[in-house]
């Protein structure tokens, strides 16, 4: 039986299409598939509201920050220079980070921050059965791209080292790194940034945490200062479908040093990991 021509060409089109969808489908299966495997080796804790977990994460993500500054103005950060996390392999995790609104109320112009990339590496990791620890490189880089200076002049690298070890429903997680700017040493500075968080586990959904923000400022405006917030708050975690899921928390960062550049910093955070 002979085919026409153009019933032959439109059979050949929708084989190739179905055949594309399906390499696409077998893709996706195959990347979700790898996450899955990745994370089962590592501890299941929530990801505190801002110390960067140390585990692989695979979610979209945006915080919204309410600072009450010295000149007692509420500035609002809308995105928090957070976005896009990937686990493309077994150690790492790809970050691209949408660069942030920051709204002063205040004199000061309104406008968005810089683009900030984060990379991951684990170099360890044991789940609850086996140990309940971990142990991750971080290596961050951010992009003068903020408008009306709300961002930096210079480009950073920011070299950060994680862990984390659980007790039970306990767990502790860590970070501290510095932050490098490509230029303009003396103006920037070098802050080195330490944070820490204590959590628990008070049943399958919700966490109630502590964390301590900390940075020291070597040179720069702020050369020998230490600011140090105290913040309670609280995380809840909750399984959609599969891998699917919406994660949300809330704090307050209570300043505590004598040096804050701004203080009552609410933090909300909204998750969907997938």
């Amino acid at each position: 039986m002979r085919i026409c021509p153009r019933l032959s060409l439109l059979l050949t089109l929708w084989a190739l299409a179905a055949s594309h969808l399906f390499a696409q489908g077998r893709f996706l299966d195959s990347w979700q598939d790898r996450a899955s495997r990745t994370q089962a080796e590592q501890p299941h804790w929530v990801t505190p509201i801002v110390t960067v977990t140390p585990r692989l994460e695979q979610e979209f993500r945006t915080d919204f920050v309410r600072q009450i500054t010295p000149t007692h103005t509420n500035s609002w950060n809308y995105g928090n220079s957070k976005g896009l996390e990937l686990i493309p392999s077994r150690h790492i995790e790809l970050i691209a980070n949408v660069p942030p609104y920051i709204q002063h109320n205040s004199s000061a112009r309104d406008g968005f921050g810089d683009v900030a990339f984060l990379m991951k590496y684990r170099f360890f990791a044991r789940d609850e059965e086996h140990g309940n620890a971990i142990v991750t490189g971080f290596l961050g880089a951010t992009i003068p791209t903020g408008s009306y200076s709300n961002g930096s002049t210079d480009a950073t690298v920011t070299p950060t080292l994680a862990a984390g070890k659980g007790f039970g429903r306990f767990d502790v997680q860590a970070t501290a790194g510095a932050a490098f700017p490509t230029a303009d040493v003396k103006k920037l500075g070098r802050p080195i940034a330490w944070n820490t968080t204590l959590q628990y586990r008070a049943d399958k959904h919700w966490w109630p945490e502590v964390e301590f923000n900390t940075t020291f400022y070597e040179g720069g405006p702020n050369d020998g200062k230490i600011q140090n917030f105290v913040m309670p708050g609280i995380v809840g975690r909750f399984p959609l479908r599969k891998r699917l899921g919406l994660t949300f928390g809330a704090g307050m960062q209570i300043a505590t040093s004598a040096y804050h550049s701004y203080n009552h910093g609410l933090v909300f955070t909204a998750r969907m990991p997938f």
